[in-house]
């Protein structure tokens, strides 16, 4: 079953189905090593995973397991990241949230305002029950985002991504429809 990909609006921003342009700025994002330095890969090394990182978010949807959606500023349409649900499970009513987003854009909330849109939309069009996430215990800033949305912080993964021989742990977090609601 194919998961619509929605296009979201906040006050200032806009999350969109990728698209073929998007992939300059998916590979300027992904190969900085400074923004991807507590991600679960290391940064890419040729532009061509832009290309395959767009036809991963495709399948993603024509699977119906996900949507991943750029996310760019509504007044200038500058690109800042994504934000996505993946690994949607309609029998467990699940799903589990994701974001990256380039260094012009940290501290300015945009990752909150922009994974409050997607839950939003997650909880009332595919009627989920939990969404989790994960982040490296090293990374604090989106532990922060997390907590604002309201996430819960359930363990820590010891060391369950090793990068480049670089061995850390992950913190996992979780948030129930009802808590959703409450916020």
């Amino acid at each position: 079953m194919a998961l619509p990909t929605p296009t979201l609006q906040t006050e200032r921003l806009r999350l969109r189905p990728f698209e073929d342009g998007d992939a300059g700025d998916l590979w300027a994002l992904h190969s900085d090593s400074h923004v991807l330095r507590f991600w679960d890969s290391p940064p890419w090394g040729e532009p061509a995973r832009a290309e395959r990182f767009l036809a991963t978010c495709r399948q993603m949807a024509e699977d119906g397991v996900g949507a991943r959606l750029a996310v760019e500023s509504a007044a200038e349409g500058a690109f800042l990241g994504w934000c996505s649900l993946n690994r949607w499970s309609p029998d467990h009513r699940s799903a589990s949230l994701g974001y990256c987003y380039c260094e012009d854009a940290w501290g300015h909330g945009y990752a909150t305002e922009a994974a409050g849109a997607l839950l939003d939309w997650a909880f009332a069009t595919l009627d989920l029950n939990r969404v989790q996430a994960e982040t490296d215990t090293r990374n604090l800033g989106s532990a922060r985002v997390l907590e604002k949305l309201g996430f819960v912080r359930e363990g820590t993964l010891r060391e369950d991504c090793v990068v480049d021989g670089d061995v850390s742990d992950s913190w996992v977090y979780g948030l129930l429809r009802r808590e959703w609601r409450a916020s």
